[in-house]
């Protein structure tokens, strides 16, 4: 797409952006001079019957308009609010991924050009989309297993989304790079890189054999979890633009009421989905990061199903040990143990003081000592820290950062099952015994393991090691006897650039001699 292509792009979703009142709903009043006269204008430019809306239904009646790539969009902006702030984040997190549905037909052609078979060889039934997203629809169908129907969910790429994807990313380039010349306090925030990401993990989502993997990773991680499992994925009929796994019957954890009458506990399905959610980011270092209401159901068994893993966090040892250590550091007021394991972990320079780091921490972690538990917020607590992180010159992390937002999420939906909800209390059994098994005696010998298995293999490697290093020495030793020596086809390559660089000195002495003779000559 051209240069131009992109500006028409970008003015056209800055008008829905505008018509909507997307702009007037951000916070606008301090603004002055030409930042101030456009958030105004904005104000005025509001369709009427946007005005009185939530800013959320704002957002949510833009990004219909301007198509699935801007859903795409928000969803990603809803994992960064390091980017976007956050309460835009939040208010993204909450969109509704609800699109129109496009054709069986469609669907079908796309099934059979990915699996290389025809529809009914796969399923014994097919039947109409059953919801629609912006990169993918779901339709309901049957396949024969054991000798008898069972049914499935099919996951199918949306037609064209790949292509019209690309063209809305030229737009979205063209901005980050308006931002970065234009907005100097954004720079920061690497706008181009970000959208660099954002190119990637859509594209990673657009293949579904990768959101598949997520799934059985998930799944067998969680096996033997209480109260928590995924889809099983049926991996015969899974290929890039097509996703059969297990057809969840339940009832959605936004359904409140629904959940009540069914007669599920809701302060045990709260408690479950935190503690889940820990479990797999501390335990398994791999978490599903996409965990709004519309994704959770509960089966009739009382279990939390989480669908749609197009979107998964990873942390590695090193990260784990931070978020537990800063939890723990926060719940026994040790601030400068939680400052220590910034430094040590390298997330803030060692040129900063840990003493007055410490410092920042104790003026987030005191006030939240003299609150009830229950109105604590843990989320609320993560956003604070990496406020005063970045005072200290602390980079973004965007594990971190998806990691903070996706527990801002968990933590919204288990006070809406539980307004009372304590989350340090319903924490603490996961995070205390991550740090038991870690942290403590058992954690040192699983180091000292882990360490004398690093040993056993560079032991292994010893002889290939040994021999490296005595032709290394020989090589020296030749060197040093007979002097450096090349190849014929090195010595060639090597007189050849000599030579061009022969011809470039005596340009370049001519030219000096000129030049003196032109200034002597001025001179006299």
């Amino acid at each position: 797409m051209s240069t131009a292509g992109a500006y028409l792009r970008l003015a056209r979703a800055g008008w829905v952006l505008v018509r909507e009142g997307v702009v007037a709903a951000l916070p606008g009043d301090q603004l002055s001079g030409l930042a101030g006269f456009g958030w105004r204008a904005a104000r005025a430019l509001t369709r009427r019957g946007a005005r009185n809306r939530q800013r959320t239904d704002r957002l949510a009646d833009a990004v219909a308009r301007l198509g699935p790539s801007y859903v795409k969009l928000g969803q990603f902006l809803a994992t960064r609010p390091d980017v976007v702030g956050n309460e835009i984040a939040l208010d993204l997190s909450w969109l509704q991924d609800k699109m129109e549905t496009f054709p069986r037909a469609a669907a079908a052609a796309a099934i059979e050009g990915s699996l290389g078979r025809r529809l009914d060889d796969l399923y014994l039934s097919f039947g109409e989309p059953v919801a629609a997203a912006s990169i993918a629809q779901v339709h309901s169908a049957e396949v024969l297993r054991d000798g008898a129907p069972v049914k499935v969910a099919v996951k199918v790429i949306r037609p064209g989304v790949r292509r019209r994807f690309n063209d809305d990313l030229e737009s979205y380039f063209l901005a980050a790079r308006l931002q970065e010349r234009f907005i100097p306090a954004s720079r920061r925030l690497r706008p181009v890189e970000v959208t660099e990401t954002l190119a990637q993990t859509t594209k990673i989502e657009m293949d579904l054999r990768l959101e598949a993997a997520a799934l059985s990773e998930l799944g067998e991680n969680t096996r033997g979890d209480p109260g928590f499992r995924v889809p099983a994925v049926d991996w015969e009929r899974t290929g890039r633009d097509v996703l059969t796994m297990e057809w969840i019957d339940g009832i959605k954890l936004s359904d409140v009421e629904g959940l009540r009458a069914a007669g599920h506990d809701l302060k045990a399905l709260a408690a479950t989905l935190v503690q889940s959610f820990l479990r797999h980011t501390l335990r398994d270092g791999f978490f599903h990061a996409d965990m709004h209401p519309g994704n959770l159901f509960v089966d009739a068994a009382g279990s939390i199903v989480a669908v749609d893993l197009g979107i998964a966090g990873r942390l590695g040892r090193k990260e784990r040990r931070f978020l537990a250590e800063i939890l723990y550091g926060f719940i026994a007021r040790d601030y400068r143990r939680v400052a220590e394991v910034h430094f040590e972990a390298g997330y803030v320079p060692a040129r900063h003081d840990v003493a007055a780091f410490a410092q920042a921490i104790r003026a987030i972690g005191e006030p939240i000592h003299g609150q009830p538990a229950e109105t604590i917020s843990m989320a609320r607590l993560l956003t604070l820290l990496f406020e005063v992180t970045e005072l200290f010159d602390m980079a973004t992390r965007p594990e971190l950062v998806l990691l903070q937002k996706t527990m801002v999420v968990v933590e919204g939906v288990a006070r809406t099952l539980d307004p009372a909800f304590n989350m340090w209390r319903t924490a603490e059994p996961v995070v205390g015994k991550w740090i038991a098994d870690n942290l403590g005696p058992r954690g040192i010998l699983s180091d000292a393991r882990e360490g004398a298995g690093a040993l056993f293999s560079l032991a292994r490697q010893a002889p290939e090691f040994v021999a490296r290093t005595e032709r290394l020495s020989r090589e020296i030793d030749a060197m040093a006897e007979h002097g450096l020596r090349f190849d014929a086809a090195t010595a060639e390559a090597i007189g050849r650039a000599e030579a061009r660089h022969g011809r470039w000195g005596r340009v370049a002495l001519w030219v000096i001699a000129l030049a003196l003779v032109w200034i002597a000559w001025k001179l006299g």
